[in-house]
């Protein structure tokens, strides 16, 4: 079985893979596949979790190729604390594509960017929701609650390894921002 963490970055998706790597019965990678087209984009291997915030623009195709037979975790973690962290990255990645390819920029000359930021977390969280509404396979994991949360997760999908290492990536900051 295949595991997707949804996500809309900035919010614990390196390190949740991270701690998934002491799994011993999944493969676990984080953006594995950005940079393929079509059907590769999306072939991922069984029993392989995945995290990748740009999913959230390809839900259409995730269900297409996986639909209600994935498990689906939606990470989250404090709106303000992710909105911080794109407001210190506008001009790379994720917001700069977002800023400038879908909004393309009409109004947002004036928008700060941590206004950017929000609208840009607002976006990605509707259609995650908007896509999880009728899976049957699905959990919502709070970056807070790592502690707990993760030890749900490897118990909901039949993980096996090394628990306490995997644990133990949840108090090390993978990816942070600087």
């Amino acid at each position: 079985m295949n595991v997707f963490i949804l996500n809309t970055g900035r919010c614990g998706s390196t390190t949740f893979i991270e701690a998934c790597r002491h799994i011993t019965n999944y493969t676990a990678g984080h953006e594995t596949r950005v940079q393929l087209l079509g059907p590769d984009r999306l072939t991922y291997p069984p029993n392989h979790i995945e995290a990748d915030n740009r999913l959230s623009w390809i839900l259409g195709r995730l269900d297409a190729a996986y639909g209600d037979e994935a498990y689906y975790v939606h990470l989250t973690r404090d709106r303000n604390q992710v909105a911080a962290s794109f407001s210190r990255r506008t001009d790379f990645g994720i917001m700069k594509a977002y800023r400038e390819g879908i909004l393309l920029h009409e109004g947002q000359e004036q928008a700060s960017a941590e206004s950017l930021a929000r609208d840009y977390i607002d976006t990605v969280q509707a259609n995650i929701a908007h896509f999880l509404k009728d899976k049957r396979r699905t959990m919502e994991f709070a970056l807070e609650q790592a502690d707990t949360d993760f030890r749900r997760f490897w118990n909901w999908i039949g993980a096996t390894g090394d628990m306490d290492k995997a644990l133990a990536e949840w108090n090390t900051r993978h990816n942070a921002s600087t």
